[in-house]
């Protein structure tokens, strides 16, 4: 009888300390993820090297170029307006420019702000070429932001 207990508290015992070990870091990784809005990152492409990014995107003047496991991801735009998606993808396919929605997870409320101001100009506007300039703002926002490194 005394075996059993024994053996049944180590085995508790051993699950807690599996338990601690595997989910520590998931742990952190939820509460982190709750404080996170959901961003759509218009993408024109991916390349593996410089030379070949700046070729292909030489025609394209505002873009965000971010360098994510030894490839380079080209954005020309970010919302979180599903209507100003619309009406940015339609700006862009008019001009060739196939793009690719990239949904991304961003902890930040300065951005968000900035971001949710620059949708309302962009939802009022039919201009393409204010749309642009007020992209191209977004796009230095997000650099200031989340680049300060």
């Amino acid at each position: 009888m005394k075996k059993r207990i024994f053996l049944g508290l180590f085995y508790i015992g051993i699950g807690f300390l599996l338990g601690e070990f595997l989910f520590k870091d998931k742990i952190e990784l939820v509460k982190h993820l709750k404080n996170t809005d959901t961003y759509y990152f218009l993408q024109e492409g991916v390349y593996q090297k410089k030379e070949v990014l700046k070729t292909s995107t030489s025609t394209i003047n505002q873009k965000l170029i971010d360098y994510e496991n030894k490839k380079y991801y080209v954005y020309v735009g970010i919302t979180q307006d599903l209507e100003v998606l619309e009406k940015l993808k339609e700006i862009y396919e008019n001009q060739n420019i196939k793009i690719h929605i990239k949904e991304k997870n961003l902890s930040n409320n300065e951005f968000k702000e900035n971001l949710t101001q620059f949708d309302l100009l962009i939802k009022e506007t039919e201009e393409e070429d204010q749309i642009l300039t007020i992209e191209k703002v977004v796009l230095a926002n997000y650099e200031e932001v989340f680049k300060k490194k």
